[in-house]
């Protein structure tokens, strides 16, 4: 066998050389350069730091439309504030401030306020409150959203972000699917390295 036609079986090794470079330069290619550079006349700059603006916008419209919105803060806020639980550890306060401290400022009413009577009142105060609480609720919820724009604040922050930090984001929750990529590479041409050694030694 002559030393050429041995050198055709190190295709599949330096196939796989060159799908592996390629695929890494390629992720790299991602986030650099960060800025725009010039070479041969054609400008080169990563595809995060490029579109930077574009993806805060998108970040932005998908917070505040299908992550988090101030309808669901308020509506959580009345939920929490309008509990069973919550008005029933209410009640008990009212009843406990009727009994002791309004009898003890005015003695006078103990004469009128029977446990019976002081069970309606502190029923009623439990229905004027989750009223009053639910009617906050709302005019928090309209007053959030005229004075917070969430998609807004995202945008502003994202589009702060230096390019390094984007970088440093991007890689910390998604490094292993690059490296998945590089080896990927490496694989396909790893087995298009030995087709072609079969194809050109077969034929």
């Amino acid at each position: 066998m002559s030393e050429s036609s041995s050198l055709i079986y190190l295709l599949p090794i330096l196939a796989a050389l060159i799908g592996w470079i390629t695929n890494y330069l390629a992720i790299k290619m991602l986030f650099h350069p960060h800025q725009p550079k010039k070479i041969l006349g054609l400008t080169f700059q990563g595809v995060f730091p490029k579109r930077q603006a574009q993806i805060a916008e998108k970040l932005g419209d998908l917070v505040a439309n299908e992550l988090f919105s101030m309808k669901d803060v308020a509506q959580k806020i009345e939920d929490l504030s309008t509990q069973p639980e919550a008005l029933e550890e209410v009640g008990k306060r009212i009843e406990q401030t009727i009994r002791g401290k309004l009898i003890s400022a005015f003695p006078m009413l103990s004469m009128f306020l029977s446990d019976e009577m002081i069970e309606k009142v502190t029923s009623l105060f439990k229905g004027e409150l989750e009223d009053f609480l639910r009617v906050s609720a709302q005019g928090l919820a309209v007053k959030m959203e005229e004075s917070v724009d969430i998609q807004a604040l995202v945008r502003e922050k994202v589009q702060a972000f230096s390019s390094n930090k984007i970088e440093e984001l991007l890689l910390g929750f998604m490094e292993e699917e690059f490296r998945f990529i590089e080896k990927i590479g490496a694989v396909l041409g790893f087995l298009i390295g030995c087709i072609q050694v079969f194809l050109v030694t077969a034929f």
